[in-house]
């Protein structure tokens, strides 16, 4: 965990989420109450998001007191109790939706990640994420597929080079394109791994003619020229495929014997568990 983002996001959403004061807990609630209550699952899946929670109750009040019973990656089901947390009353509840809101979308993305990852089992293919991820929270989204056994792609823009369809429009076409990074990364002296994406074979073959690239990104291939062309590349640089696969096809598609099977769907569109906190009397 990357505690000084991890802080700085917490405060952001407190201030967010409670602005001048959590009025509702101030009213209702004496100064001082003491309470306790327990982090319940009401669904299925894989748990992400609890070493996130006792840093937010941390940070909310560091007199809180969190008793752990069920740890980032475990699989959970209905009535489970993933933790229990103890002190100020107040300071629970002002803690409540932002650990919740955390919580419930990590552990959906973990869940997805982990399905993914299954179905791959006994194949060489691992799962990517891509950046289709929530402004704000591509941190938390990634580490929630990390937990779910995927594998982290670039972070950003800014840790390394992906030339897609567009850059190599704009820049004059494949060769141009590897030319002018390969130029850039020595004018910068800059050390990026370079990923091409190709739309098809004959694209594939610009590349294989140029080299200088570290990755080749396979976009919207069909099974069979994912096939020819993870048989054409034999190993020389590293291969993902991407686009038009579904759960219901990725086995298959790993079978041609792709590196890397990138799905924007782990962080973009999943279901959030089902996940409540409540108080224990």
């Amino acid at each position: 965990m990357d505690k000084l983002l991890i802080d700085q996001f917490i405060l952001n959403a407190l201030k967010e989420d409670v602005g001048d004061g959590d009025h509702t807990s101030l009213a209702t609630i004496p100064a001082g109450t003491q309470g306790k209550a327990k982090l319940l699952i009401k669904d299925e899946g894989i748990l992400a998001g609890v070493e996130l929670a006792l840093e937010i109750f941390h940070v909310v009040d560091a007199g809180l007191k969190v008793n752990v019973f069920l740890n980032d990656g475990a699989k959970v089901k209905f009535k489970d109790v993933a933790f229990e947390v103890e002190g100020d009353a107040q300071s629970i509840l002002k803690a409540e939706r932002l650990v919740l809101n955390c919580m419930q979308r990590m552990s959906g993305i973990a869940t997805k990640t982990r399905e993914i990852v299954d179905l791959l089992e006994g194949t060489n293919t691992k799962v990517l994420d891509t950046r289709k991820t929530t402004p704000g929270l591509r941190y938390l989204e990634k580490w929630a597929v990390r937990i779910g056994g995927g594998v982290n792609h670039r972070f950003g823009l800014y840790d390394m080079i992906l030339i897609k369809d567009n850059h190599v429009d704009y820049s004059g076409g494949i060769r141009q394109a590897i030319e002018n990074t390969q130029q850039y990364l020595v004018n910068q002296n800059k050390k990026l791994a370079i990923e091409i994406e190709v739309r098809n074979l004959d694209e594939l073959q610009q590349v294989l003619e140029t080299g200088g690239v570290n990755r080749i990104l396979l976009d919207n291939f069909n099974y069979n020229d994912l096939r020819d062309a993870v048989n054409i590349i034999n190993g020389r640089f590293i291969t993902e495929a991407s686009g038009g696969i579904t759960i219901d096809t990725i086995r298959e598609y790993a079978s041609c014997g792709v590196d890397y099977i990138s799905v924007g769907a782990l962080t973009h569109s999943v279901k959030s568990l089902d996940l409540s906190l409540k108080a224990v009397n």
